[in-house]
C-alpha cells in the first residue's frame, strides 16, 4: 500500500513540509558576526585620555629604576617627556600582535621626540628560536639596522617560529635588509650577543616581569596591550607633564 493511501485508510494527517532553516541560520551569522566586529572595535578603539578606565600607577608605585635601561634598546631622546618599555619575546604571538602598535608609537611620538622607547628582550622558556631572535635584533644593530631587523622578525614571525635553522632564515633577512651577511652570520654562530640578551632577561626578573608582551608607560603597565591604551595613557601623560 502507498503512502497517501495509507494515510487515507488511517485517517492520519499528510505530513507537514518541512520548512528551510537557512534563513534562521543566515540571521544566527549576521547577529555573530556583528557581535565581533563590534568586540573588535571596543577593544582597539582608543579611549579618551581622561578616560577613568585607563590604568594608573599603584599609589605606592616606585618610579622605574632607569639604570635598567642600558640592557634594553632604546630609541628617542633621553631627555623626552615620557618613556615607554616593553619586555617582549620575538616568537610570543601577543607581542606579535603588539609590534604594530609600537610601530606606530615610533612613527608618531618618537621621531616627534615626544617618547623614548626602549625595548627589553624576555626570550621565554618555552619558544626555542626566541632567544636567536632576539640574538639576530642585536647583530643587525652591528650594522646600523636594529630596528629594521626588529620589525622583520615580527612582520615574518609565522616563518621562522618553528623553523630547525633560524639562522639561515635571519641571514636571509640580514641579506633583505642590505646587510653584510657574512658578518651577519659570525655574530650569530658565535652567539657575540647572548650574554646582552641574558642580561636584559635578568633586568626583567629584577622587576618580576614575567608575561609578554609587558608595556611600562613610566612606571604605568597596560592592561590592555595595543595602540587604543598605549596612546591614550602616552596622551595624558604627556598633558601631565605640560601641566
Amino acid at each position: 500500500m502507498g503512502e497517501a493511501k495509507r494515510r487515507k485508510g488511517t485517517g492520519a494527517p499528510p505530513p507537514r513540509n518541512a520548512k528551510s532553516n537557512k534563513p534562521l541560520y543566515a540571521g544566527i551569522g549576521v547577529l555573530v558576526l556583528a557581535a565581533v566586529v563590534l568586540g573588535v572595535f571596543f577593544l582597539t578603539a582608543a579611549p579618551e585620555p581622561t578616560s577613568d578606565e585607563l590604568p594608573v600607577a599603584a599609589s605606592n608605585a616606585e618610579d622605574f629604576p632607569a639604570q635598567l635601561d642600558q640592557y634594553g634598546v632604546s630609541v628617542g631622546p633621553e631627555d623626552a617627556p615620557v618613556v615607554v618599555r616593553e619586555f617582549a619575546d620575538y616568537q610570543c604571538p601577543a607581542c606579535g600582535n603588539f609590534s604594530s602598535a609600537s610601530k606606530q608609537l615610533k612613527q608618531e611620538y618618537v621621531d616627534a621626540g615626544k617618547v623614548r622607547f626602549v625595548y627589553f628582550d624576555l626570550p621565554l622558556q618555552q619558544h626555542k628560536n626566541a632567544m636567536p631572535a632576539a640574538q639576530a635584533a642585536r647583530c643587525a644593530g652591528d650594522q646600523d639596522a636594529y630596528w629594521a631587523m626588529h620589525d622583520r622578525l615580527y612582520d615574518s614571525q609565522a616563518e621562522w617560529s618553528g623553523s630547525n635553522d633560524p639562522v639561515a632564515t635571519f641571514t636571509r633577512y640580514a641579506g633583505d635588509l642590505g646587510l653584510e651577511e657574512r658578518r651577519f652570520r659570525s655574530c650569530m654562530t658565535t652567539e657575540l650577543h647572548r650574554e646582552a640578551v641574558e642580561q636584559s632577561r635578568q633586568a626583567a626578573m629584577q622587576l618580576r616581569v614575567t608575561s609578554t608582551p609587558t608595556v611600562l608607560v613610566d612606571n604605568i603597565r597596560l592592561t590592555r596591550p595595543g595602540w587604543g591604551q598605549l596612546s591614550a595613557v602616552v596622551e595624558r601623560e604627556l598633558a601631565n607633564e605640560a601641566d
